[in-house]
């Protein structure tokens, strides 16, 4: 259980709407009470639809730092699958086009390997023949359920240390535009880190973390250096200074 519940260090801060953050709070719910009861087939699946929530946020993170490259990606679509997968306004919205597998070809975008891919998917594969009737549990056992989940971290580990350069560069893309005090939406600087940054790109506690050591000493010479300062520690000291607090998605 311990190390299922360090999957909510990967997953958003904050969600572009009550009705997620609710779900999330319903599959945590979910996993957790089917866990504590020993119905750990239907806690496994509750635990995949968490993991596939994380590769969907981290897609909707590279759509956001590499768009020519997510639009070469979608060549091969229809025009409409294509319009409706870029101009998406939420990333669970990615699933109305595409078969669950297919999102992990975006994470090619950031330098997983084919065989990478496939070892992403598998658990798609597994879920699928949990999710139909087959006259077997395959999780009979808190072991068992206990291995897949520590499988399932392996990999979330490995596609987060892949999303790196995507969050530094979403970082520079946010202090770049909200640098002007004149020109950025919110005049607060707390407002505008957690509005545009955290809140517009899904960051997660771990995202956060690559943000916080961010080397601002780049924009030393930059005229509005002074406000780049003061966004830079407000996000340290609203998100830092959080996280030594219990991660509240996981209670509804």
């Amino acid at each position: 259980m311990e190390e299922a519940l360090e999957l909510e260090r990967y997953l958003p801060a904050s969600f572009g709407t009550a009705s997620e953050l609710v779900y999330m709070q319903f599959l945590w719910k979910a996993f957790q009470d089917n866990y504590a009861d020993e119905r750990y087939e239907f806690s496994s699946l509750a635990f995949h639809l968490l993991y596939m929530s994380y590769v969907s946020f981290s897609v909707w993170q590279i759509r956001q730092a590499r768009e020519a490259e997510f639009r070469n990606a979608l060549i091969g679509y229809q025009a409409e699958a294509e319009n409706k997968i870029l101009n998406a306004e939420s990333p669970f919205h990615f699933f109305e086009k595409l078969k669950e597998s297919q999102i992990f070809r975006f994470l090619k975008i950031i330098g997983c390997d084919n065989e990478q891919v496939g070892e992403f998917a598998k658990f798609v594969r597994r879920r699928n023949k949990i999710a139909h009737p087959s006259g077997s549990v395959f999780f009979n056992d808190r072991e068992s359920l206990d291995r897949e989940v520590a499988q399932i971290m392996v990999e979330v580990r490995n596609i987060q240390s892949h999303m790196r350069p995507v969050i530094e560069d979403l970082y520079q893309t946010f202090l770049d535009a909200s640098a002007d005090e004149e020109e950025r939406r919110y005049a607060d600087p707390d407002d505008e880190v957690r509005e545009v940054l955290v809140h517009g790109y899904y960051l997660s506690p771990k995202d956060i973390e690559i943000c916080a050591a961010h080397d601002i000493s780049r924009y030393s010479s930059h005229p509005h250096f002074g406000s780049i300062e003061t966004l830079h520690e407000s996000l340290r000291s609203s998100y830092l200074e959080e996280e030594q607090t219990e991660p509240a998605i996981a209670t509804p």
